[in-house]
Protein backbone atom coordinates (compact mmCIF):
# COMPACT_ATOMS: atom_id res chain seq x y z
CA UNK A 1 0.00 0.00 0.00
CA UNK A 2 1.81 3.34 -0.88
CA UNK A 3 0.57 7.28 0.07
CA UNK A 4 1.86 9.38 -2.57
CA UNK A 5 0.53 7.55 -5.56
CA UNK A 6 -3.19 7.00 -5.78
CA UNK A 7 -4.22 5.61 -8.81
CA UNK A 8 -7.55 4.68 -7.60
CA UNK A 9 -8.15 8.56 -6.93
CA UNK A 10 -6.40 9.89 -10.44
CA UNK A 11 -8.37 7.10 -12.45
CA UNK A 12 -12.04 8.34 -11.01
CA UNK A 13 -10.55 11.88 -11.20
CA UNK A 14 -9.62 11.55 -15.33
CA UNK A 15 -13.81 9.84 -15.82
CA UNK A 16 -15.15 12.58 -13.53
CA UNK A 17 -13.60 14.73 -15.68
CA UNK A 18 -14.93 13.29 -19.00
CA UNK A 19 -18.07 12.95 -17.71
CA UNK A 20 -18.26 16.22 -17.18
CA UNK A 21 -16.72 17.76 -20.07
CA UNK A 22 -19.70 15.87 -21.30
CA UNK A 23 -22.47 17.08 -19.10
CA UNK A 24 -21.41 20.22 -20.20
CA UNK A 25 -21.26 19.38 -23.95
CA UNK A 26 -25.01 17.97 -23.47
CA UNK A 27 -26.39 20.98 -21.40
CA UNK A 28 -24.87 23.31 -23.74
CA UNK A 29 -26.94 21.65 -26.88
CA UNK A 30 -29.77 21.58 -25.04
CA UNK A 31 -30.04 25.01 -23.98
CA UNK A 32 -28.84 26.46 -27.46
CA UNK A 33 -31.02 23.72 -29.20
CA UNK A 34 -27.96 23.37 -31.42
CA UNK A 35 -25.98 19.87 -31.97
CA UNK A 36 -22.64 21.98 -32.54
CA UNK A 37 -22.12 24.47 -29.98
CA UNK A 38 -18.41 25.03 -31.43
CA UNK A 39 -16.11 24.46 -34.17
CA UNK A 40 -14.17 20.98 -32.20
CA UNK A 41 -18.15 19.04 -31.90
CA UNK A 42 -18.17 18.70 -35.67
CA UNK A 43 -15.95 20.86 -38.23
CA UNK A 44 -16.78 19.51 -41.26
CA UNK A 45 -20.37 19.72 -40.46
CA UNK A 46 -20.06 23.69 -39.80
CA UNK A 47 -18.30 24.17 -42.54
CA UNK A 48 -20.86 22.48 -44.78
CA UNK A 49 -23.81 24.58 -42.67
CA UNK A 50 -22.34 27.73 -43.32
CA UNK A 51 -22.26 27.61 -47.09
CA UNK A 52 -25.91 26.49 -47.06
CA UNK A 53 -26.81 29.04 -44.85
CA UNK A 54 -24.83 31.76 -46.99
CA UNK A 55 -26.67 30.22 -49.96
CA UNK A 56 -30.06 30.51 -48.30
CA UNK A 57 -29.55 33.74 -47.63
CA UNK A 58 -28.49 34.56 -51.17
CA UNK A 59 -31.40 32.67 -52.25
CA UNK A 60 -33.63 35.00 -50.04
CA UNK A 61 -31.89 37.83 -52.01
CA UNK A 62 -32.49 36.74 -55.17
CA UNK A 63 -35.78 36.37 -54.42
CA UNK A 64 -36.31 39.67 -53.29
CA UNK A 65 -35.23 41.08 -56.46
CA UNK A 66 -37.71 38.88 -58.22
CA UNK A 67 -40.56 39.54 -55.60
CA UNK A 68 -39.21 43.91 -57.04
CA UNK A 69 -39.30 42.46 -61.05
CA UNK A 70 -42.80 41.11 -60.26
CA UNK A 71 -43.84 44.33 -58.48
CA UNK A 72 -42.91 46.47 -61.40
CA UNK A 73 -44.36 44.71 -63.63
CA UNK A 74 -47.94 44.28 -62.04
CA UNK A 75 -47.29 48.60 -62.01
CA UNK A 76 -46.51 48.65 -66.18
CA UNK A 77 -49.67 46.39 -66.07
CA UNK A 78 -51.87 48.95 -63.66
CA UNK A 79 -50.86 51.77 -66.50
CA UNK A 80 -51.19 50.02 -69.47
CA UNK A 81 -54.35 48.61 -68.67
CA UNK A 82 -55.55 52.70 -68.06
CA UNK A 83 -53.75 53.28 -71.22
CA UNK A 84 -56.26 50.23 -72.90
CA UNK A 85 -59.01 51.82 -72.35
CA UNK A 86 -57.77 55.20 -73.40
CA UNK A 87 -57.12 53.61 -77.17
CA UNK A 88 -60.27 52.12 -76.86
CA UNK A 89 -62.30 55.31 -76.33
CA UNK A 90 -60.26 57.23 -79.05
CA UNK A 91 -60.79 54.19 -81.34
CA UNK A 92 -64.38 55.24 -80.77
CA UNK A 93 -63.88 58.66 -81.41
CA UNK A 94 -62.33 58.28 -84.37
CA UNK A 95 -65.11 56.23 -86.18
CA UNK A 96 -67.99 58.78 -84.58
CA UNK A 97 -66.09 61.38 -86.56
CA UNK A 98 -66.73 59.63 -90.01
CA UNK A 99 -70.31 60.30 -89.52
CA UNK A 100 -71.50 61.88 -92.16
CA UNK A 101 -74.52 63.37 -90.01
CA UNK A 102 -72.14 65.06 -87.92
CA UNK A 103 -71.39 68.58 -88.01
CA UNK A 104 -67.65 70.02 -87.68
CA UNK A 105 -68.69 71.75 -84.31
CA UNK A 106 -69.39 67.88 -83.59
CA UNK A 107 -65.77 66.62 -84.71
CA UNK A 108 -64.23 69.51 -82.80
CA UNK A 109 -65.51 68.39 -79.55
CA UNK A 110 -64.17 65.11 -80.50
CA UNK A 111 -60.99 66.53 -81.77
CA UNK A 112 -60.88 68.25 -78.29
CA UNK A 113 -61.75 64.88 -76.64
CA UNK A 114 -59.33 62.85 -78.64
CA UNK A 115 -56.02 64.93 -78.08
CA UNK A 116 -56.74 65.30 -74.19
CA UNK A 117 -55.87 60.98 -74.51
CA UNK A 118 -53.52 61.66 -76.36
CA UNK A 119 -51.75 63.61 -73.53
CA UNK A 120 -52.41 61.71 -71.28
CA UNK A 121 -50.48 58.41 -73.49
CA UNK A 122 -47.81 61.17 -73.35
CA UNK A 123 -47.98 61.26 -69.38
CA UNK A 124 -47.85 57.67 -69.02
CA UNK A 125 -44.92 57.43 -71.42
CA UNK A 126 -42.78 59.54 -68.79
CA UNK A 127 -43.43 57.15 -65.42
CA UNK A 128 -41.21 55.43 -63.27
CA UNK A 129 -41.05 53.00 -60.97
CA UNK A 130 -38.62 53.85 -57.53
CA UNK A 131 -36.71 55.91 -60.01
CA UNK A 132 -36.30 53.24 -63.10
CA UNK A 133 -38.07 54.12 -66.07
CA UNK A 134 -40.96 51.87 -66.88
CA UNK A 135 -41.99 52.56 -70.77
CA UNK A 136 -38.09 53.19 -72.02
CA UNK A 137 -38.02 49.81 -73.49
CA UNK A 138 -35.27 48.83 -71.71
CA UNK A 139 -34.39 45.15 -71.49
CA UNK A 140 -33.70 44.51 -67.19
CA UNK A 141 -31.59 41.42 -66.37
CA UNK A 142 -33.10 40.06 -62.78
CA UNK A 143 -31.00 38.49 -60.37
CA UNK A 144 -33.11 34.97 -60.01
CA UNK A 145 -30.35 32.36 -58.03
CA UNK A 146 -27.91 32.55 -55.44
CA UNK A 147 -25.40 32.33 -58.20
CA UNK A 148 -26.65 35.53 -60.11
CA UNK A 149 -27.70 33.79 -62.86
CA UNK A 150 -30.35 36.33 -64.60
CA UNK A 151 -33.60 36.22 -66.42
CA UNK A 152 -33.66 38.77 -69.29
CA UNK A 153 -37.24 40.68 -68.78
CA UNK A 154 -38.70 42.65 -71.56
CA UNK A 155 -39.76 46.23 -71.39
CA UNK A 156 -42.19 48.76 -72.78
CA UNK A 157 -41.49 51.09 -75.04
CA UNK A 158 -44.25 53.88 -75.32
CA UNK A 159 -41.87 55.78 -76.83
CA UNK A 160 -42.07 53.70 -80.36
CA UNK A 161 -43.15 55.72 -83.14
CA UNK A 162 -46.31 53.56 -83.04
CA UNK A 163 -47.15 55.59 -79.56
CA UNK A 164 -45.77 58.97 -79.81
CA UNK A 165 -47.60 59.15 -83.77
CA UNK A 166 -50.51 59.25 -81.34
CA UNK A 167 -49.68 60.99 -78.39
CA UNK A 168 -48.28 64.06 -80.79
CA UNK A 169 -51.84 65.86 -80.98
CA UNK A 170 -50.91 67.99 -84.34
CA UNK A 171 -50.52 64.57 -86.12
CA UNK A 172 -54.10 63.01 -85.68
CA UNK A 173 -57.00 65.31 -87.11
CA UNK A 174 -60.07 63.84 -86.85
CA UNK A 175 -61.93 67.32 -87.83
CA UNK A 176 -62.75 65.59 -91.21
CA UNK A 177 -63.29 62.27 -92.34
CA UNK A 178 -60.62 61.79 -93.69
CA UNK A 179 -58.13 62.92 -90.95
CA UNK A 180 -60.16 60.52 -88.48
CA UNK A 181 -59.85 57.39 -91.05
CA UNK A 182 -56.29 58.45 -90.98
CA UNK A 183 -56.44 58.77 -86.70
CA UNK A 184 -58.25 55.18 -86.69
CA UNK A 185 -55.19 53.43 -88.20
CA UNK A 186 -53.55 54.93 -86.05
CA UNK A 187 -54.63 53.68 -82.72
CA UNK A 188 -55.56 50.40 -84.10
CA UNK A 189 -52.06 49.82 -84.47
CA UNK A 190 -51.32 51.16 -80.91
CA UNK A 191 -53.97 49.22 -79.79
CA UNK A 192 -52.46 45.88 -81.69
CA UNK A 193 -48.79 47.13 -80.08
CA UNK A 194 -50.34 47.08 -76.65
CA UNK A 195 -52.47 43.91 -76.58
CA UNK A 196 -48.36 42.36 -77.38
CA UNK A 197 -47.13 44.59 -74.91
CA UNK A 198 -49.49 43.29 -72.17
CA UNK A 199 -49.02 39.82 -73.31
CA UNK A 200 -45.18 40.65 -72.74
CA UNK A 201 -46.30 41.18 -69.17
CA UNK A 202 -48.12 38.69 -68.66
CA UNK A 203 -45.21 36.28 -69.16
CA UNK A 204 -42.87 38.01 -67.43
CA UNK A 205 -44.89 38.42 -64.35
CA UNK A 206 -45.24 33.95 -64.85
CA UNK A 207 -42.09 33.52 -65.53
CA UNK A 208 -40.53 35.25 -62.64
CA UNK A 209 -43.26 33.81 -60.25
CA UNK A 210 -41.87 29.92 -61.30
CA UNK A 211 -38.58 31.47 -60.28
CA UNK A 212 -39.49 32.65 -57.21
CA UNK A 213 -41.54 29.78 -55.99
CA UNK A 214 -38.52 27.41 -57.28
CA UNK A 215 -36.07 29.65 -54.72
CA UNK A 216 -38.68 29.18 -51.93
CA UNK A 217 -38.74 25.66 -52.75
CA UNK A 218 -34.25 25.33 -52.38
CA UNK A 219 -34.34 27.51 -49.51
CA UNK A 220 -37.06 25.30 -47.39
CA UNK A 221 -34.66 22.29 -48.83
CA UNK A 222 -31.64 23.54 -47.92
CA UNK A 223 -33.28 24.51 -44.15
CA UNK A 224 -33.87 21.27 -44.20
CA UNK A 225 -30.34 20.01 -44.78
CA UNK A 226 -28.90 22.63 -42.32
CA UNK A 227 -31.55 21.50 -39.61
CA UNK A 228 -30.37 17.70 -39.97
CA UNK A 229 -26.76 18.72 -39.11
CA UNK A 230 -27.24 21.81 -36.64
CA UNK A 231 -30.09 21.21 -34.83
CA UNK A 232 -30.08 18.86 -31.53
CA UNK A 233 -32.59 15.90 -31.35
CA UNK A 234 -34.07 17.03 -27.53
CA UNK A 235 -35.03 13.41 -26.60
CA UNK A 236 -31.71 11.81 -28.18
CA UNK A 237 -29.81 14.40 -25.86
CA UNK A 238 -32.22 14.02 -23.00
CA UNK A 239 -30.92 10.78 -22.35
CA UNK A 240 -27.60 11.62 -22.72
CA UNK A 241 -27.85 14.25 -20.57
CA UNK A 242 -29.06 12.11 -17.85
CA UNK A 243 -26.61 9.62 -18.56
CA UNK A 244 -23.43 11.94 -18.15
CA UNK A 245 -25.43 13.70 -15.34
CA UNK A 246 -25.71 10.29 -13.20
CA UNK A 247 -22.22 9.19 -13.64
CA UNK A 248 -21.00 12.58 -12.99
CA UNK A 249 -22.79 12.21 -8.86
CA UNK A 250 -21.46 8.71 -9.34
CA UNK A 251 -17.82 9.89 -10.67
CA UNK A 252 -17.96 12.19 -7.65
CA UNK A 253 -18.58 9.34 -5.10
CA UNK A 254 -16.30 7.39 -6.12
CA UNK A 255 -13.82 10.01 -6.00
CA UNK A 256 -14.16 10.85 -2.91
CA UNK A 257 -14.06 7.07 -1.52
CA UNK A 258 -11.15 6.69 -3.89
CA UNK A 259 -9.12 9.85 -1.55
CA UNK A 260 -10.37 8.22 1.53
CA UNK A 261 -8.05 4.85 0.75
CA UNK A 262 -4.74 6.42 1.97
CA UNK A 263 -6.50 7.03 5.70
CA UNK A 264 -6.31 2.91 6.03
CA UNK A 265 -2.86 3.37 6.19
CA UNK A 266 -3.19 4.92 9.57
CA UNK A 267 -4.76 2.23 11.31
CA UNK A 268 -0.84 -0.41 10.18
CA UNK A 269 0.81 2.75 12.04
CA UNK A 270 -1.65 2.90 14.93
Amino acid sequence: MVINTNLSAQSGASLLMQSSTQLSKSLARLSSGSKITSPADDSAGLAVSMQLVAQMGRNTAASNNVGDAISFNQTQDGYLSQLSNALNRMSELSVQAQDVTKSNSDRGLYQQEFNTLANYINNVSTKEFNGVSLFNGDTLKVTIDSDGNTFDMKGVNLTDSTFSTLANTGTNDISTTTGAATALGNVKSAIALLAADRANIGANVETLNNYNNQLSTLNNNLSAANSQIMDVDVAQESTRYAKYNILVQTGTAMLAQANSLPQIALKLLG
